[in-house]
């Protein structure tokens, strides 16, 4: 699918989802998940449905659609359905925090699944901690994020353990790279990600020889490209997003460079490859998550599933919103007065709980600790290159 049907396919998903929304529990009713009349519990959902990651807000939009429907139709959530109500974040925090406010001050509304980014999250942190209102973003991994205020969740894993895992195994290990030039994105989450890989690899002895941000939606890197090729790097460290890093390896392809290309932050992103076709080949990222067709985990069938409906091959940033949903889910389940509160007290205090990506248990902060694996693309495919015992 090429960047320039996403839109399309948003329109038309987003479409659905939101017919499927609004009538949220109507055949359920039927089955019983609101027999005794209760009204819908309604969970915000928060995500860049449009713009530069529109990718992952689609993914978004789907895995917690998906979430939504199962728990329906096993009977909802003590004999309630549940509603979502998705609003586009754009990617921007004005807007991340405009969504804040307007779920805060629905108070039908008990949880909010989102938003993408680490910089969307911590712009909205304070409104929603006014309200006591839980935002569980899927995929912020800015260490400070979760530990803001006591409704800040994460499910994604923090940059203090992936950069040092990108740092030490990825470049380290695996590439062996001597001369690594870093390229970021300059926001929240890039900042802090660069920081902590930056450091592993100089710890290491990889020497680091050029350090240089680009704001999010940057098209042109030819002449921060031109610069850092004079450091002469044996490796480039993307950490960004699948925009960027397909931009970036057509234009290294253009320069005649033969230089590693690495990424932390992308995962296993379908734009990747129709971006940047053949330049991208051998392209490698970590990811806490990644599924295969096995035809016998719930991971594979979750993944099969997933791609029928959203047309474009799963990626862990999905993943995660689908466990964070079930995982408030839970939380609402647990409680034995249902209230904004509860959910809080609910999922900071959660055990046991097994997602799609894997077991999730928050830390005293409120984020996890994950552990991490290598992908890469092979003829035009992403590749399982490593399992988790390769950092251990």
């Amino acid at each position: 699918m090429s960047i320039r049907k996403l839109p399309v396919l948003v329109m038309i998903v987003s479409l659905l989802l939101v017919s499927a929304t609004i009538w949220a529990g109507g055949q359920n009713e039927a089955d019983g998940a609101q027999a005794d009349g209760s009204a819908p519990i309604k969970i915000g959902v928060a995500a860049p449905i449009t713009g530069n990651w529109a990718e992952y807000g689609l993914g978004f939009e789907v895995a917690t659609a998906m979430a939504a429907e199962e728990i329906n139709a096993a009977g909802g959530i003590n004999g309630r359905s549940v509603e979502l109500v998705v609003m586009d974040s754009k990617g921007d925090a004005k807007e991340a925090t405009a969504i804040a406010r307007q779920f805060s001050d629905d108070d039908d509304i008990l949880a909010v699944v989102g938003d993408f980014s680490s910089t969307c999250c911590m712009a909205a942190a304070p409104i929603y901690e006014e309200a006591g209102l839980v935002q569980i973003s899927p995929t912020a991994s800015n260490p400070n994020y979760a530990g803001l205020n006591e409704y800040m969740f994460g499910v994604m894993g923090v940059q203090s353990a992936e950069g040092p895992f990108v740092g030490e195994y990825l470049l380290g290990n695996y590439v062996g790279a001597e001369r690594v030039a870093v390229v970021y994105l300059n926001n929240d989450w890039g900042v802090a990600a660069k920081t902590f890989l930056i450091e592993t690899a100089k710890e290491i002895g990889i020497d680091v020889v050029a350090e240089e941000n680009h704001v999010d939606g940057e098209k042109d890197f030819t002449a921060l490209l031109t610069k850092i090729q004079q450091s002469n790097p044996d490796t480039i460290c993307l950490v960004t997003f699948y925009n960027e890093c397909a931009i970036i390896a057509n234009q290294v392809a253009q320069m005649n460079w033969d230089v590693q290309l690495t990424a932390l932050g992308p995962g296993a992103s379908e734009q990747i490859i129709e971006l940047g076709g053949a330049n991208v080949e051998g392209f490698l990222t970590s990811t806490p998550f990644f599924a295969t067709n096995d035809g016998v985990s719930r991971a594979s069938a979750f993944k099969t599933d997933f791609e029928s409906r959203a047309g474009f091959t799963l990626n862990v940033h999905s993943a995660c919103a689908y466990d964070a949903l079930n995982m408030v889910a839970e939380a609402m389940r647990n409680s034995d007065v249902l209230s904004r509160e509860s959910v809080r007290d609910e999922l900071a205090g959660m055990k046991g709980f097994e997602g799609v990506t894997g077991p999730i248990e928050f830390q005293p902060a409120g984020d996890i600790v994950r552990k991490y694996l290598i992908v890469g693309i092979e003829d035009g495919k992403w590749v399982q290159m490593t399992d988790y015992s390769y950092a251990e």
